[in-house]
C-alpha cells in the first residue's frame, strides 16, 4: 500500500510546466478548436445532410450501374441462348450435309470402280484385238517368206533335176492333155 501511496504523491507533483492560455495548454486549446469545427460543420454547413446526399447520391448510382449491369447480364443470356441454338441447329445441318457428303462419295466411288472395270474391258478387248492382228500378221508374213522359200527350193530341185530334155516329154504330155475335152 504504501507503493501505490509514493507514486500518487510522484504523478501529482509532476505537473507540465508548458504555456498555459486561459489555463489550458496548448493540447486544451486542440480540443476546443475541434470542437468547434465539428459544431460549425454540422450547424452552420449542415455536413451530415451533405454526406447523406452524396451517398444517396453514390447509393443511386450504384443502383443504375446495377439495373445496368443486369440488363447486360440478361442480354448476354439471351446472345448464350441464341448461340447454342444455333451450334445445336448447325451441329444438324453439318450432319445432314456430311451424310450427304457421304453417299455422294459412294456414288462417285461406284462410278469409278465401274469406269474403271470398263476401261479396263475396252483395254483388254484393245490389246486382244492388236494381237490376234500381230498373230494375222505374222502368220502371213511367215506363209509370205514360206512360199519364197518353197519357190526358191523349188527353182533350184527343178533346175537341178530337170534340164531341156527332161521337160520335152513333161511339155508334150500336157500338151497331149490339152486336146482332150474335160
Amino acid at each position: 500500500m504504501n507503493i501505490l501511496l509514493l507514486a500518487a504523491a510522484e504523478a501529482a507533483g509532476h505537473e507540465e510546466h508548458g504555456p498555459t492560455l486561459l489555463g489550458l495548454s496548448a493540447e486544451g486549446w486542440v480540443y476546443v478548436g475541434l470542437t468547434i469545427f465539428l459544431l460549425l460543420a454540422v450547424f452552420y454547413a449542415k455536413a451530415p445532410q451533405k454526406i447523406a446526399e452524396a451517398l444517396d447520391a453514390r447509393i443511386a448510382n450504384t443502383k443504375r450501374q446495377l439495373d445496368e449491369a443486369t440488363a447486360i447480364r440478361a442480354e448476354a443470356e439471351a446472345l448464350l441462348a441464341d448461340a447454342k441454338r444455333r451450334s445445336a441447329a448447325s451441329a444438324g445441318d453439318a450432319a445432314t450435309i456430311i451424310a450427304q457428303a457421304e453417299a455422294e462419295a459412294k456414288l462417285v466411288l461406284a462410278k469409278a470402280e465401274s469406269d474403271a472395270t470398263d476401261l479396263m474391258a475396252r483395254r483388254s478387248k484393245m490389246a486382244e484385238d492388236k494381237i490376234a492382228a500381230a498373230e494375222r500378221g505374222a502368220i502371213a508374213d511367215l506363209r509370205a517368206k514360206a512360199a519364197d522359200a518353197a519357190t526358191h527350193a523349188a527353182q533350184h530341185i527343178i533346175a537341178g533335176r530337170h534340164d531341156a530334155g527332161a521337160d520335152k516329154p513333161l511339155v508334150d504330155r500336157t500338151i497331149a492333155g490339152l486336146a482332150r475335152i474335160n
